[in-house]
């Protein structure tokens, strides 16, 4: 009987540890207001269990020099600014603003992941875009993906990305395993990519 109850306990805790870990990672960086206020894309619904994850960054640059490197993410396009040996097939991301990226309109086929496939099949679209304020990228049978960049009053800029994903559609279970287990490191680097590259451009414009 004690082995029972011991045994139970660490169930208990080990439960209670993850659940306290997914709500650190699947907020990493925002303010509880942030995690609960509204972005682009939260009206449409995402149906089945899965991951909502509302992280944020702050960043010493104005919304204009963000913008860039956000629009270029993807594989074949500037990388994600992440571990380029899992996710960009060991080509280094780029570290300089690509002008044939930077052209962004509703419909157009965004954030491609698989390196195998033209950049014209990615699932994810363009769903919003409010140049260096707001894009949504939106996959019809997955979820929504939102960035929102807010001007601070020192002239930076904080950035707010939220992406819901249902793992009751085929893509989002394929993506469950990832999206649980190794999401968070990659997208916590991403975060600070962008941020490491918004801040040299925005330092390399103020020197003229």
């Amino acid at each position: 009987m004690s082995r029972a109850w011991t045994m139970a306990g660490v169930g208990l805790a080990a439960g209670v540890a993850g659940t306290a870990l997914r709500r650190w990672h699947t907020g990493w960086g925002a303010t509880p207001r942030e995690r609960s206020g509204r972005l682009p894309g939260d009206e449409v619904g995402v149906s089945g269990f899965g991951m909502r994850a509302t992280r944020a960054i702050t960043i010493d640059a104005p919304p204009e020099d963000v913008w860039p490197w956000i629009v270029q993410l993807g594989v074949g396009k500037a990388g994600w600014y992440s571990y380029d040996l899992l996710d960009n097939l060991a080509r280094p991301s780029s570290t300089d603003v690509l002008p044939q990226w930077q052209r962004v309109a509703i419909g157009d086929p965004a954030a491609p992941m698989d390196p195998f496939a033209p950049l014209e099949r990615s699932p994810w679209r363009v769903a919003g875009v409010e140049p260096a304020s707001c894009l949504l990228w939106r996959n019809d049978t997955a979820g929504t993906w939102a960035w929102s960049l807010r001007p601070l009053p020192d002239g930076g800029t904080r950035l707010v990305s939220r992406i819901r994903i249902s793992y009751a559609s085929p893509g989002g279970l394929a993506f469950a395993p990832l999206l649980e287990v190794a999401d968070f490191p990659m997208y916590r680097r991403m975060l600070l990519g962008i941020k490491q590259r918004a801040e040299r451009l925005a330092g390399e414009r103020a020197a003229g």
